[in-house]
């Protein structure tokens, strides 16, 4: 009952940030899928700027709800992270050619982490289908471990694996936030 509570006091605040960084990993894996031959080349300079601008958001969006989501940490370690990672990849793009499967690999599995806990937070809110999400998170994990089992995939395998994996990471981050404006709307239905 203190969840339902806790709901209808608060209301998520830019529950459109998910959604952006969501549709940015979407059409970043579309275009890796798409573009497989030049794709891996300009796939380290998309990801520094992707890196960089989703973890810019993600700290917004986890102070800014720090007081409405529980485990709003994990949004602001994971926009720290993808912010570290990004500035890594700046200043060193030609290691991040090499090294760019074992980046996505661990993004992907912490984000695909995330997703799991962000769906049990949102069972205890009463989303009846948080399972979705969690199902989005384990599909994430598989992606990222085949990553990480073997970086030195060649060629179009691996770029068809990152696509892949952004454009699942990227499904989750869309749902997750049409979750979130449902929630939003329903308290703002109920305290209108």
């Amino acid at each position: 009952m203190s969840e339902i509570i806790k709901t209808v006091k608060s209301t998520i605040k830019h529950w459109y940030m998910p959604l952006i960084i969501g549709l940015m990993f979407v059409a970043v894996g579309l275009w890796t899928l798409f573009e497989p031959l030049t794709s891996y080349m300009g796939l380290a300079w998309l990801f520094i700027i992707s890196f960089i601008v989703s973890g810019v958001l993600e700290i917004y969006f986890a102070i800014a709800n720090k007081e409405e989501l529980d485990h709003w940490g994990w949004e602001l370690a994971n926009g720290i992270f993808s912010l570290a990672i990004g500035i890594i990849m700046f200043l060193k793009p030609e290691l991040s050619i090499l090294t760019l499967p074992m980046y996505i690999g661990f993004i992907v599995l912490f984000r695909s982490i995330m997703a799991i806990s962000s769906s049990i937070e949102l069972k205890k809110y009463g989303v009846l289908d948080w399972g979705n999400l969690m199902g989005i998170g384990i599909l994430g994990t598989i992606f990222a471990f085949i990553l990480l089992w073997n970086p030195l995939f060649a060629g179009l395998s691996l770029v068809a694996w990152t696509g892949i994996s952004l454009i699942t990471i990227g499904g989750y981050g869309i749902y997750f936030a049409i979750k979130l404006k449902k929630l939003k709307d329903i308290n703002n239905e109920i305290t209108d």
